[in-house]
């Protein structure tokens, strides 16, 4: 009986069985009347129970989960449900999804035809990383009576991990090959030289650089041969997470540091699929999660592995421990692409020493964030007072901003300062800028 449930239907009807009741003192005739209807409303709950309790495996359904789920994007379960009644059912579906989406309204209803399927999928949008948890996917089936319901319940306690961002890695490794990037329009990439690495000797067509010229094999072969070069492979780049407090503010959901997590993510797959090697490792209080830079079979899932178990406190991060390990885990020239933030000058002048050290042996990338709401405040037309006071707070922040790019350049020190949902597509750029630039 557990899985019997009563409908709002009976309950209306016998609702209108107390009125007639009610209405039968001044009109003794309708007695007869209200007990009939009463008998018909119990009689028809017994047929309905029957009906629906009786056969068993009546009502089949799975719920297909994907493999993992894709922290920050749309995730889609779906729902197949077959109706082995001899009969049209009206079906409630309420699925027990993770309680991290605080989501307790789940109402879905379908009707469901005999010795049909029905098919359908929702969508779920994790914001952190981690393990979800589904409970039960219940199915509550009512026969064209209406009066009753049973509930079916399937597979119960389905646990899924959410990884940083890998959705639309493919989308990325499309736009990478052609070396330019859809945000607002196309950013073309100019390449303004070549790289050093040798791939051939070629007789010379109209178009090809005459720098390239190869002397010595012109007069070899009495034709005019150059010498053919290809993008450098096998350089290390690697990446660094900060982990600190700074890190710890939210766009949209999702806090800075996976918005970094998910980038690093989409950048390491590229960078594979451009012959370099990739590395990575995470900072705080200390360096964490490190992967050294490789670029074999396994490295994309080792790097992805690193980066779903980074966890934080959000401490301060301590920069002089971070230049000490690059100083001796980095012992060749790599690109460094470092994820933090730095929300005022005087912030950057405490950590300026220890970047400007990693700058020396390396070429260093520092990555931070525009604050999505003083663009906002920015963009706004102030109306009163309290408007224009804010408007001219926020452009205060965004000039120091400013100045934060213009310290770094004159040590040498690339930046990349993007919103934070623009990040992927920015940081990628970047590399590929870099790349067809020969400045590593």
């Amino acid at each position: 009986m557990k899985n019997l449930y009563i409908n709002t239907r009976f309950f209306f009807s016998l609702i209108g069985v107390g009125i007639v009741y009610v209405l039968a003192f001044f009109f003794p005739f309708l007695m007869w009347v209200a007990h009939s209807i009463l008998l018909g409303c119990f009689l028809a709950a017994m047929v309905d129970y029957l009906f629906l309790f009786n056969p068993k495996n009546a009502v089949l359904a799975q719920r297909i989960l994907p493999e993992k789920l894709s922290n920050g994007d749309e995730n889609f379960v779906k729902i197949d449900i077959k109706n082995n009644y001899s009969f049209k059912i009206r079906t409630k579906i309420i699925d027990e999804i993770p309680f991290q989406f605080q989501k307790r309204d789940f109402l879905i209803t379908k009707d469901i035809e005999s010795g049909r399927n029905t098919f359908f999928q929702y969508s779920l949008e994790p914001k952190e990383r981690g393990e979800y948890s589904f409970g039960n996917l219940n199915i509550y089936a009512s026969s064209p009576l209406g009066f009753i319901s049973k509930r079916f319940n399937f597979q119960k306690d389905a646990i899924l991990p959410a990884y940083p961002s890998f959705v639309h890695l493919r989308k990325y490794e499309l736009m990478a090959l052609q070396s330019e990037f859809m945000l607002g329009g196309i950013k073309k990439i100019r390449k303004l030289g070549h790289t050093m690495e040798f791939e051939q000797i070629k007789e010379y067509v109209p178009g090809d650089d005459i720098r390239t010229i190869n002397w010595k094999a012109t007069s070899k072969t009495n034709r005019l041969m150059v010498n053919q070069f290809q993008d450098e492979k096998s350089q290390r780049i690697f990446i660094l997470i900060d982990k600190g407090r700074t890190m710890k503010m939210p766009f949209n959901g999702l806090s800075l540091l996976d918005y970094s997590i998910n980038a690093a993510m989409a950048l390491s797959h590229i960078i594979l699929k451009k012959g370099d090697r990739a590395g990575m490792m995470t900072f705080s209080k200390k360096t964490e999660n490190k992967v050294a830079a490789e670029n074999k079979s396994g490295q994309l899932k080792k790097i992805s592995e690193a980066l779903y178990n980074i966890k934080t406190d959000f401490f301060e991060s301590d920069f002089n421990r971070l230049y000490q390990d690059v100083k001796y885990s980095l012992n060749q020239r790599s690109l460094v692409l470092l994820f933090t933030n730095f929300e005022t000058l005087d912030g950057l002048n405490r950590q300026l020493k220890y970047l400007r050290g990693i700058a020396k042996n390396h070429l260093l990338v520092v990555v931070f964030f525009k604050n999505s709401e003083l663009q906002t405040l920015i963009q706004k037309n102030p109306e009163n007072m309290q408007e224009i006071y804010d408007e001219i707070v926020a452009e205060k922040f965004e000039f120091e901003k400013k100045l934060i790019i213009q310290e770094l350049r004159k040590y040498g020190i690339y930046t990349v300062y993007t919103l934070p949902e623009n990040l992927n597509i920015d940081v990628i750029n970047k590399y590929l800028e870099i790349k067809a630039r020969g400045i590593l």
